[in-house]
């Protein structure tokens, strides 16, 4: 069967790969410990599961307009204005299914072939292959030291065919959180050059003593450029009913919203009522889960910093933390695939190898998990980290 040409260059995801091995596993009765997970371990709100049962109870279970319902739209503008200085109407919005597909109509509706999209190194995996089926170039930038790149470096990557930048804070895989300085330079860079930045903000909500700037809100200028993408996934615990949203210049959301209808048409009904009790709620739910997942960050971080052979950073933001596992490599174990296939092997412990984020010295390690399992599958790590050393 002769497959398209776009398709055959696109991967599948490591991370829903590694999942699927990893629940199989427990299927089959083997104590596995998954650090894989790229999605909240609590239970969506009760607030916002009652409303989908009352959306059902009262049958808004047809087609909705494309783009959203006017009442989500309208909160979702009230959302940016409070918790982001930006003022957006509600046709400015576009709600999709999942930030997921709102990346993904963006990229189709604003690249041709041979556009240059900048993105740094580590990224989410889906960047890279969003770029290829919108037959773009990816033109990475690799950090000069820590896990974040500078202004000096885009403006240095930056080429006649550059149209895109793409800026994810807080990040994944790394949980990097830009600071306002830095976003500002990279805001000037933009401008001077024309260059639309897609602002990827989906674990905005979860900081641990920073601040969340959007790049869009330092001044008109930048806030022309941007498209900002978010959603209820990971603030409300609600990955599975597939809420995400995009909020930019109106020609662009109105040709995303045009792509979205000979695509999906729109979101779930239910699930936009689910998503418009989320975020006209009270935030105090989001504030137990990020104080729970600095806890666990913090006894993550404090554990590995005691495994030789390993480095990493704190991260500021999202529930993953990289970890920098070259020092650990041999002649058997010589990378981080190989290195994240020994460990789940022979510990049963599941984790995503950093080369699917573009840095292979690198696996990543999700919070997203009870402490129960962070401190049994460290232990693990650590024994693994042992064997590696011996073998050296």
């Amino acid at each position: 069967m002769n497959l398209a040409k776009r398709i055959q260059k696109i991967s599948a995801s490591p991370t829903l790969a590694i999942t699927a091995t990893v629940n199989r596993m427990k299927k089959e009765g083997k104590d596995v410990i998954s650090f894989a997970a790229g999605e909240p371990d609590f239970d969506t709100p009760k607030h916002v599961k009652d409303a989908a049962i009352d959306a059902i109870s009262k049958g808004f279970t047809k087609y909705t307009a494309t783009s959203g319902i006017i009442e989500l739209k309208e909160a979702i503008c009230e959302k940016f204005k409070k918790d982001n200085n930006l003022l957006y109407k509600p046709e400015n919005i576009l709600v999709s299914n999942g930030a997921k597909q709102s990346l993904y109509n963006l990229i189709q509706v604003l690249i041709d072939p041979g556009d240059e999209v900048l993105i740094q190194i580590p990224y989410w995996v889906s960047y890279e292959e969003m770029v290829k089926l919108a037959e773009g170039k990816c033109v990475f930038i690799k950090p000069e030291k820590g896990l974040k790149i500078t202004a000096d470096q885009i403006e240095k990557a930056i080429t006649k065919k550059t149209k895109i930048l793409m800026l994810n804070s807080p990040s994944n895989p790394s949980g990097v959180v830009y600071d306002k300085e830095e976003l500002e330079k990279i805001a000037e860079v933009c401008v001077k050059h024309n260059i639309i930045v897609i602002s990827d903000e989906i674990y905005e909500k979860l900081i641990y003593g920073k601040k969340h700037y959007s790049i869009a809100s330092f001044n008109e200028n930048i806030f022309n450029l941007t498209i900002v993408v978010n959603g209820a996934s990971k603030s409300y615990a609600m990955t599975g009913w597939r809420i995400g949203y995009c909020a930019g210049p109106k020609e662009i959301i109105a040709a995303a919203s045009s792509l979205q209808d000979h695509s999906t048409s729109n979101a779930n009904s239910i699930a936009q009522k689910a998503a418009l009790a989320g975020i006209t709620g009270s935030d105090d739910c989001i504030k137990e889960m990020a104080k729970e997942y600095e806890k666990r960050r913090d006894y993550m971080i404090g554990k590995l910093r005691t495994i030789r052979g390993i480095e990493v950073e704190m991260p500021d933001g999202a529930f993953y933390v990289f970890v920098n596992v070259s020092g650990l490599y041999n002649k058997n174990v010589n990378g981080s695939v190989s290195f994240c296939t020994e460990f789940l092997k022979q510990f049963f412990v599941g984790c995503i190898p950093g080369s699917a984020f573009g840095d292979d010295r690198y696996i990543r390690l999700s919070f997203a998990t009870s402490m129960e399992n962070i401190k049994e599958g460290l232990q693990r790590l650590e024994k693994f980290a042992n064997v590696l050393s011996a073998d050296k």
